[in-house]
């Protein structure tokens, strides 16, 4: 028996490169950099001070009582979710003909900005003086608890917390929620705001980001023979999908179809890949053979890719595992060179950009590999946008997310 197809309805994205999707959408197809120096005093002392920060304060948008009791985090996470609930249409009277509405909304790390500042508050003003909220504001879940409130989506509540990989899990979620008929409509996807002083110094004190700070745009080179690490960055991307049947039914706007995926972990070391790349591409084969796919039905991939050097490797090496030969000439791009990474909300809006490649037939440039290092055998979109000759429905993007502990989620999607 076929699997049902699910649709995608509605997107919501924040992101270094703009708030809303055909924002961001917009200033990644014309190569601009979201990166920037980080000019606070508490930065001035770390080794890393660039970072990629969605622009115009968008928290500005939100009532003072969410401003107030919600981390940074959250804040981002619900407003790609109004941007994507009212993309599906959900948002007028009557638009959503049955109740089951659930939430998955994951994260890397969570409340991280409001960690380090209530620590600071107990250190220097004593207990006493701690924000009563500070729990709630910073559990991993408080995002998808928020989005779940404001919706009043009662179909469950749920939290994949699993570092980078996090947004694309829960998009994984989502698929077998809806194909076990657990609910008839999810929202997914995931946020994460680490642009802040523990933030910073925790990933600088592993070595893990760039230290190019004179040239905050070419920090960030994904399979870049220089690179040197990645670029931490905020960001937020939910999803709204439903069975295809249920979309036609209410006549939504499809953006695009979730075909399956696949899922793996590394069983090898907390930060480090498995270095030859194996179980990622075990993920991607899984993804392409639950999705009745072969390896050339894909019109381009969309890599994990954060500019460290083991990571990017190991990556490499999965896919031209996966292509072989025969498909070595498909067409690789890597966001991360623009977007900088957003952890645990890296997945979800590099998804939706996928979407978008699908949509308008250009696939961007992966930004900042050249020179390319000779060890990455693979054919990355450099230059100037590649097109993409297929009818739109005969297009397909594999999209990988892998995080700290060996999580390896691989996505498939089709043009609609």
């Amino acid at each position: 028996m076929a699997k049902e197809r699910i649709a995608i309805t509605g997107m919501g994205a924040l992101s270094p490169l703009g708030i809303g999707v055909e924002s961001g959408w917009q200033a990644y197809l014309g190569g601009r950099s979201g990166i920037s120096p980080l000019l606070d005093d508490w930065a001035q002392a770390l080794p890393s001070r660039l970072a990629g920060v969605v622009p115009n304060e968008p928290t500005a948008q939100l009532e003072a009582l969410l401003r107030r009791r919600l981390d940074r985090c959250s804040q981002l996470a619900l407003l790609a979710a109004r941007e994507a609930w009212q993309g599906a249409g959900l948002d007028a009277p009557g638009g959503l003909p049955e109740p089951r509405v659930a939430v998955v909304v994951g994260c890397g790390i969570g409340g991280l900005e409001t960690m380090g500042q209530q620590y600071r508050i107990l250190l220097e003003r004593g207990p006493s003086r701690v924000n009563p909220v500070t729990v709630p504001m910073l559990i991993p879940n408080a995002g998808a608890g928020q989005i779940s409130i404001a919706l009043g989506a009662h179909g469950g509540a749920h939290t994949p917390v699993s570092a980078c990989a996090s947004s694309a899990e829960a998009l994984l979620w989502a698929l077998m929620l809806l194909r076990d008929d657990r609910a008839d409509v999810v929202v997914a996807g995931g946020s994460e705001a680490p642009v802040n002083q523990l933030g910073l110094a925790g990933f600088s004190a592993m070595r893990a980001l760039s230290t190019r700070n004179r040239t905050p745009e070419l920090a960030s080179s994904p399979y870049g023979l220089d690179r040197d690490g990645f670029v931490i960055a905020e960001g937020a991307g939910i999803l709204v999908l439903e069975r295809e049947a249920d979309a036609n039914a209410r006549g939504a706007r499809c953006e695009a179809y979730l075909l399956d995926a696949g899922s793996t972990a590394d069983a090898h070391h907390m930060v480090s890949p498995e270095p030859h790349g194996a179980q990622a591409r075990a993920a991607m084969q899984q993804a392409l053979q639950r999705s009745g796919l072969a390896v050339a039905d894909l019109s381009f991939i969309q890599a994990h890719a954060t500019g460290t050097a083991m990571g990017d490797l190991a990556e490499a090496q999965a896919i031209g595992g996966l292509l072989g030969e025969a498909n070595a000439a498909l067409a690789v791009t890597a966001p991360k060179g623009q977007f900088g990474h957003m952890l645990g909300g890296a997945g979800a809006v590099e998804t939706i950009m996928a979407i978008r490649s699908l949509a308008s037939g250009q696939v961007p440039v992966s930004a900042n590999s050249q020179p390319q290092d000779p060890a990455v055998q693979l054919h990355l979109v450099k230059g100037k946008p590649t097109r993409l000759t297929q009818p739109v429905q005969q297009r397909y993007v594999l999209k990988n997310a892998f995080g700290f502990g060996g999580h390896n989620i691989s996505l498939v999607l089709q043009g609609a």
